[in-house]
């Protein structure tokens, strides 16, 4: 649905984004991320026409962007960090003028309003002004002008900023439900929450692509071995002891108790092989009951900082 093939932006002598190369799939949620310029938004913007490449293409549902950029914009929904939102305008009028740009038919424009207001859950606030309402209402106004015209694609730059614990769970639900139907770019600082609602995430650093794939993938490459958490029955010293002697077994960290007269510990293979057999059966000859044994990943935010630390030092 998405390809962006060899996409170069330089502003004057400054290489804002190098040679970037990814496609997206019809139906697929991509987590795009990076640190504070490395250059998400000027990629954002280049897929969606708001700003033209130096070198390279993007398409989206095959059509060019610089080539076709009406047919471009007909099939994308844009969500921009600060939503381009009329203060002057309440939301009802605002959602209006942004259906006649997108030139959505009179008998199908107010069914579709209703529609999205319902979905972000703005109804309550239609007839308030935009400029009185608080950031998480214009956040949500923000991605209903997105939605606007059922466009196949949708690019959300931080959709739940300025969002409460409980606004950010509603929309992050409607972009997993959203994504059914839509192929999603999503941008956010919010790890977890990219990791929840994302099949795959591509991260980028100095406007260079340094990983690319799904974030169970990326966990097991980059952390080189096996990471299991085990609980035990059994003081901590007596479980360490039959943990450090079972074959295979590099690091052994206790995490405390969680259940009574139980131990947790986390424990690290020497390769990548996967050691909970070994485990079991050490802990089985000891006599110790196991009440807990599961494969451990590298969080999201753990990834993302090993790779862009590991930048860093190469450069």
């Amino acid at each position: 649905m998405i390809q962006v093939e060899n996409v170069t932006k330089l502003y004057g002598g400054h290489v804002a984004v190098d040679r970037l190369r990814f496609s997206v799939a019809k139906g697929e949620i991509l987590g795009f991320l990076g640190p504070n310029g490395a250059g998400k938004t000027t990629t954002m913007n280049i897929i969606t026409g708001y700003i033209s490449a130096t070198e390279g293409a993007v398409k989206v549902a095959g059509y060019d962007v610089l080539e076709e950029p009406l047919e471009v914009k007909k099939r994308i929904g844009y969500m921009p960090e600060t939503p381009p939102l009329y203060g002057q305008m309440t939301v009802r009028e605002y959602l209006d003028f942004v259906s006649d740009i997108k030139h959505v038919a009179p008998p199908e424009k107010e069914k579709g309003m209703e529609k999205i207001m319902d979905l972000v859950k703005i109804g309550d606030v239609q007839n308030r002004l935009i400029k009185n309402l608080s950031k998480g209402y214009r956040q949500r106004v923000g991605l209903a002008q997105a939605l606007v015209g059922n466009p196949p694609v949708l690019v959300l730059d931080e959709p739940t900023i300025g969002l409460d614990p409980r606004q950010i769970m509603e929309i992050r639900a409607l972009i997993k439900d959203l994504g059914r139907e839509h192929t999603i770019i999503l941008s956010s600082h919010i790890l977890p929450e990219v990791s929840v609602v994302c099949e795959r995430v591509v991260i980028i650093n100095k406007g260079q692509i340094v990983a690319g794939d799904t974030p169970e993938n990326l966990s097991r490459r980059l952390a080189g071995k096996s990471r299991v958490l085990i609980r035990i029955a059994g003081t901590e010293e007596q479980v360490r002891q039959v943990l450090a002697g079972a074959p295979g077994v590099k690091n052994l960290a206790a995490q405390g108790s969680v259940e009574p007269e139980t131990v947790d510990f986390l424990v690290e293979a020497e390769n990548e092989e996967d050691i909970r057999r070994p485990l079991f059966f050490a802990v089985s000859r000891a006599g110790l009951p196991v009440l807990l044994l599961k494969p451990v990943d590298l969080t999201l935010e753990e990834i993302f900082l090993q790779i862009i630390t590991e930048e860093k030092e190469v450069s």
